[in-house]
């Protein structure tokens, strides 16, 4: 959803070096021990390290497309704002739910306020983290994605951007969960 005709913000490094359009290829097996990464929680203000939630509670890693402070991936939009409107229905079953953009901190922050983000947004300007787990890019940013972990931080679920399903649904990440718990 574009919320701005200010594209002064699009046009930097992020933008050039996602610029190409690389299908998404994460070929991680579910079952699969989930690689660890930390990044800046903008949300709450500290730092989000992967493997200190293993062993604690179910994770669900939903990368998501966003441009700049006030560009949003159309597809993504709907999905960003569904997940901070279910994020206590998520808590609630135990499950922690982490929001990873590329967009650096300062543009981060504006998302959360402008978004009334509850849910934890983290900060991977470097798209280090994106292209970790494979996700894909084009048209200037990472393609969206999402995870769901048990909590071993072993890999039960996954998917993958593409046009016809562009992300899971909240119902989707919820099924999954329950498959976790009641096997």
């Amino acid at each position: 959803m574009l919320t701005s005709t200010n594209f002064s913000g699009l046009l930097n490094e992020r933008f050039f070096r996602n610029f190409l359009p690389i299908p998404a290829s994460n070929k991680l097996p579910l079952e699969f021990l989930t690689p660890d990464f930390q990044l800046p929680d903008i949300t709450n203000g500290t730092l989000r390290k992967l493997s200190s939630y293993r062993g604690k509670q179910p994770l669900i890693l939903a990368f998501t497309r966003i441009f700049t402070e006030k560009q949003y991936c159309p597809f993504c939009y709907p999905h960003i704002k569904a997940l901070n409107e279910n994020y206590e229905q998520f808590k609630n079953r135990g499950i922690e739910v982490l929001m990873i953009t590329s967009t650096d901190e300062r543009q981060s922050q504006i998302v959360v306020r402008d978004l009334g983000l509850k849910i934890p947004l983290l900060s991977d300007p470097t798209c280090r983290v994106f292209r970790l787990y494979k996700v894909g890019q084009a048209l200037g940013a990472p393609l969206p994605a999402q995870f769901v972990l048990d909590k071993e931080g072993r890999l039960r679920y996954k998917h993958l951007f593409s046009f016809l399903d562009h992300n899971a649904s909240i119902e989707t990440l919820l099924e999954q969960y329950d498959e976790i718990v009641n096997g």
